[in-house]
């Protein structure tokens, strides 16, 4: 009988794990990331704000075309043709190579005349176009 006593024994102790070797690895990888960490962070670059307010830009000009439920075409409350658009828009672009075009069509506007004047913008590679969907006191 003496020697089942043992061998559940011996068994017993064989089951419970010894986790302090795990434990000092642990901490050893919680010391080398707190010593790097400071170091990784000394590269980041800082814009801190100085006690001038910053340059006032001036806004940019925003062109304004409309197109009524007529189809007649508007750029910026003045009544053009769509060869007069392009070539207005042409001048525009001579003076700005990048100008802002903010488009707005009637509620019942023919879907063919809002194709025209996209067209013209993307022919002459207008990017910054912006659709407006609301009123603007027109």
């Amino acid at each position: 009988m003496s020697l089942r006593k043992t061998s559940r024994s011996h068994h017993s102790s064989l089951s419970e794990l010894n986790i302090t070797p795990l434990l000092d690895l642990v901490f050893v990888l919680l010391v080398i990331f707190i010593i790097t960490t400071p170091q990784m962070m000394n590269n980041l670059e800082m814009n801190l704000p100085s006690g001038k307010p910053p340059p006032q830009k001036e806004k940019p000009k925003i062109n304004h075309i409309t197109v009524d439920a007529q189809g007649r075409t508007f750029l910026d409350d003045q009544l053009v043709t769509i060869q007069q658009l392009r070539n207005s828009l042409q001048q525009l672009q001579q003076q700005n190579p990048d100008p802002s075009v903010v488009v707005k069509g009637a509620d019942a506007v023919d879907y063919q005349s809002m194709i025209n004047v996209l067209d013209i913008l993307q022919q002459l590679n207008i990017t910054k176009v912006g659709l407006a969907t609301e009123g603007t006191g027109n």
